[in-house]
């Protein structure tokens, strides 16, 4: 008994635990979420019908990511596993869109565009290895900080509100553009920009927890 208490744990260890399949069904969710973006076109002028069902699905997969941590605290189910695979869901999730909208020029500017979405990329594949390279050196994977909750929060707002096609409420004529749709996306490129931010800054948060010898947990 004592010796099996010993026993190394696994980051497999719980993989089948409610939580973890929570997570991944968002997985399966971002799938089709982007065959439906992709296949609508941009700003889903293509098939608005499609347009509106990836922004619903965006929104409930970026929602569900409340619910499986919730059920993870509440049931007392949180695991290695768990706390790697739920930002890699929404890793997968917002940069997926972001790639996406870059390419359908979604951003109001090409450049400007692929630069926001490159900065986001770098961030989160740099931050995704390191996660890796503490587990392969034996630690722990330390858990996002509340900057990067922040950072999570409006970035997903943002993109939901660009994923939903609001011209269409404008009508097919949009000459000259109604005041309420100059706000909306000035508000959504805003948090959009806003997440950029709080992305930049939980990554330098990461990286001294990680490397600066401060053993406190960051997210």
């Amino acid at each position: 008994m004592e010796k099996q208490d010993k026993r190394k744990s696994s980051l497999l260890d719980g993989w089948n635990a409610p939580p973890n399949l929570v997570t991944f069904s968002r997985i399966i969710l971002v799938i089709v979420f982007l065959v439906l973006y992709v296949k609508a076109g941009a700003w889903g002028v293509d098939n608005v019908a499609m347009r509106w069902a990836a922004a619903v699905i965006f929104i409930i997969a970026a929602c569900t990511d409340k619910l499986d941590g919730w059920m993870a605290r509440k049931y007392n189910q949180v695991t290695e596993l768990g706390k790697l695979m739920d930002p890699i869901a929404d890793k997968l999730l917002t940069c997926g869109t972001l790639i996406v909208a870059a390419a359908f020029n979604e951003f109001g500017n090409q450049i400007l565009g692929w630069v926001v979405t490159a900065l986001f990329l770098i961030r989160e594949i740099g931050i995704t290895v390191m996660r890796f390279f503490v587990i392969d050196t034996g630690g722990k994977v330390i858990a996002a900080s509340q900057a990067g909750k922040y950072k999570t929060l409006a970035q997903c707002i943002g993109l939901a509100m660009l994923m939903l096609p609001m011209w269409k409420l404008a009508g097919d004529s949009l000459q000259p553009t109604p005041l309420w749709m100059t706000v909306y996306y000035t508000i959504t490129y805003a948090l959009i920009y806003l997440a950029l931010i709080l992305c930049l800054y939980s990554g330098g948060e990461y990286l001294v927890n990680t490397f600066g010898g401060r053993k406190k947990e960051s997210k």
